[in-house]
């Protein structure tokens, strides 16, 4: 068994290393660890960048998507970006998470009326459910005339809260179709 050598041990402590070469902020290689020589970033290796916005509020950051044999490796901002020189709030820092995240919930998930339990429906089912009950309301609430007699071929019955993930052409798109359908109750969400 070796003696211990109290002088060969603090040979090793960084702050020393760093003393002993100038490296007073240890910015340099005396911060340096076998692990930290050998990492590389995840965008080093993408296929592709994919230039993207950031759906999380109305400002419209750029992102650039890295993307590896079809799958996202990466999402940071796009300093090419007139609006966010590629800065990134924290929302917007953690869209991998988003889009990438095991938690995420990836199949339309429902639950009957009065019940207890979520159950995995298709997506194709979800959808006809939707489309029915909007034509429903909107045939039990339609208003050809308010009180006063005046025309006004609306529903009260049918409202639309936006999302502040949608983009301005999702919302015009939204505001067209449901203004078509009579609805006047129609918002967004920007987060600004």
């Amino acid at each position: 068994m070796r003696a211990f050598d109290p002088l060969r041990n603090l040979s090793r402590w960084p702050v020393l290393r760093q003393v002993a070469r100038r490296d007073v902020d240890g910015f340099r290689e005396t911060s340096y660890s076998k692990r930290t020589l050998e990492l590389t970033p995840r965008t080093r290796t993408a296929d592709a960048v994919v230039k993207s916005v950031c759906p999380y509020c109305a400002v419209g950051c750029g992102q650039n998507v890295y993307v590896k044999d079809g799958e996202i490796t990466d999402i940071e901002g796009d300093p090419d970006s007139p609006i966010s020189e590629g800065c990134l709030c924290p929302k917007g820092a953690a869209t991998f998470q988003l889009v990438t995240g095991s938690h995420r919930v990836s199949r339309v998930l429902y639950r009957r009326p009065h019940g207890t339990e979520w159950e995995s429906i298709p997506l194709e089912r979800a959808m006809e459910m939707v489309a029915e009950r909007v034509r429903r309301t909107r045939e039990e609430t339609w208003e050809e005339k308010n009180d006063q007699g005046q025309q006004v071929r609306r529903t009260l019955g049918i409202a639309h809260l936006g999302g502040a993930t949608l983009d301005n052409e999702e919302n015009y798109l939204i505001k067209k179709l449901f203004t078509a359908l009579g609805i006047v109750q129609i918002e967004n969400q920007a987060r600004i």
